[in-house]
């Protein structure tokens, strides 16, 4: 479910120039002490990069992708639970008494036939429950999100003496279909586990380069709502519409009036959408079909809007459909909800301080809110702090170039999406765990 965050290539990259006249942070010993072994790592996180991008797996089917999570915490001393929320993996690594912080990665592919040409491309063809194929491929980055969430946890550990506290790692099954969040949290994550003092994740970003990262205070990724709607009507001959009741009119006719509930009854200065983004009906040229059906997307910041926009949204379908004396009332189904990822105000600031020290002022910059969607946005409604930043993931040379030349960058979800490597997984690694490092206690 991810979305590509086409919004991205048009909002963000203008937001991360940098100002004239920047100094550079002050040199901070802890964080560059935590972060000297990196260089060290590099082949064990390529190896693992490599293998991860080779064998995706399908949200909800991550078997493996969770194991090879499991092993890598293992291997650096955490105390490792696997099987949380479906193949969700839990991760705690105690230090002393201080504040618990906690670090998601997502661990599930896509849908997607790779066509990147890249020598390390996925192959991988997995099969639905009709048995036809589904290759697969990690085309949003969540190869790139597990490499740097097991960089982060060895660079911590191996920088044990320098903080105090509680290292939460948790690998997320079923980002993809918006389900992993909600499972892991149901199946006890707070309260089997800790409940942590905050929580942080990354996400690539598809259109900015390779060390540039950015963020949003408050409401950063949207509430999404499916609705299905199906009007029934009386069908017939296309040469005797006056008896039937066309349910493609009736239809058509809620499509137009629900934009109305947007630039007439929601106040303008609160952000949200409603699309449709599919209408099927009919099969012949001269019939006139008995149902026709929408599907939309609704997205919304505030809760209070979102229950409008889906009141008004049932509340049109019915009206219109009384108006054109339907036989029945249209049914309507509201599916896959997703809450809003809200950046904690305070927690922003201090994380992007740390990011800050790391890559420069320069390239640490604040960007607006997306309308895009993620599940991490459930961690910070169950009750805790929580931060979700986006790190560049074009290599800056290709970046320069395809700006340069007013084209536009394969985008999350592509068939050609690639992130660089290994730039990226390395900012990743270095930007959770100097975050996670300022947030934890001192001896």
């Amino acid at each position: 479910m991810k979305e590509a965050f086409i919004a991205f290539l048009l909002v963000l990259p203008a937001v991360l120039v940098a100002a004239e006249g920047s100094r550079p942070p002050a040199p901070d010993p802890g964080l560059s002490s935590l972060l000297a072994p990196i260089d060290g790592m590099l082949p064990a996180m390529d190896r693992l990069y490599l293998d991860l991008h080779q064998t995706p797996e399908l949200s909800g089917r991550e078997e493996q992708t969770s194991a090879k999570m499991a092993a890598a915490l293992r291997k650096v001393g955490f105390q490792v639970t696997e099987g949380v929320g479906g193949k969700g993996v839990v991760g705690i690594y105690r230090n002393g008494a201080g504040p618990v912080v906690m670090v998601r990665t997502d661990l599930d592919g896509l849908p997607v036939k790779e066509k990147t040409g890249l020598p390390y491309a996925s192959s991988v063809v997995e099969t639905d429950a009709g048995g036809r194929p589904i290759p697969v491929m990690h085309a949003c980055g969540h190869d790139v999100h597990m490499t740097a969430w097991a960089g982060a946890a060895e660079l911590l550990v191996a920088a044990k003496g320098s903080w105090r506290g509680t290292l939460m790692w948790i690998a997320q099954p079923a980002e993809e279909t918006g389900s992993g969040a909600a499972a892991m949290l149901a199946d006890g994550l707070f309260t089997r586990f800790q409940k942590p003092d905050a929580a942080i994740a990354f996400h690539v970003h598809d259109s900015l380069p390779v060390g540039t990262i950015g963020y949003t205070p408050g409401y950063a990724m949207a509430n999404v709502d499916s609705v299905d709607i199906t009007f029934f009507g009386r069908g017939g001959h296309g040469a005797a519409p006056h008896l039937t009741v066309d349910p493609i009119l009736l239809a058509a006719r809620t499509v137009v009036a629900m934009q109305a509930i947007v630039s007439r009854e929601k106040d303008p200065l609160e952000p949200g959408v409603v699309t449709v983004g599919s209408f099927h009906a009919g099969t012949k040229h001269n019939v006139i079909p008995a149902e026709a059906k929408l599907q939309l997307t609704v997205r919304s910041y505030k809760p209070e809007v979102r229950k409008q926009l889906l009141v008004a949204i049932e509340r049109v379908a019915k009206g219109e459909a009384a108006a054109a004396g339907a036989p029945r009332e249209p049914a309507i189904v509201m599916s896959e909800p997703l809450e809003a990822v809200y950046n904690d105000p305070p927690l922003t600031r201090k994380v992007a301080a740390s990011l800050t020290k790391v890559f420069g002022p320069e390239n640490v910059k604040e960007g607006p809110p997306l309308m895009a969607a993620e599940d991490f946005g459930s961690y910070g409604r169950a009750g805790v702090p929580a931060v979700l930043f986006h790190v560049g993931a074009v290599d800056p040379k290709r970046h320069a170039a395809t700006r340069a030349a007013g084209e536009t960058f394969p985008s999350l979800h592509s068939a050609l999406f690639a992130p660089e490597r290994p730039g990226t997984y390395i900012a990743g690694a270095k930007a959770l765990a100097a975050a996670a490092f300022d947030l934890l206690g001192r001896p």
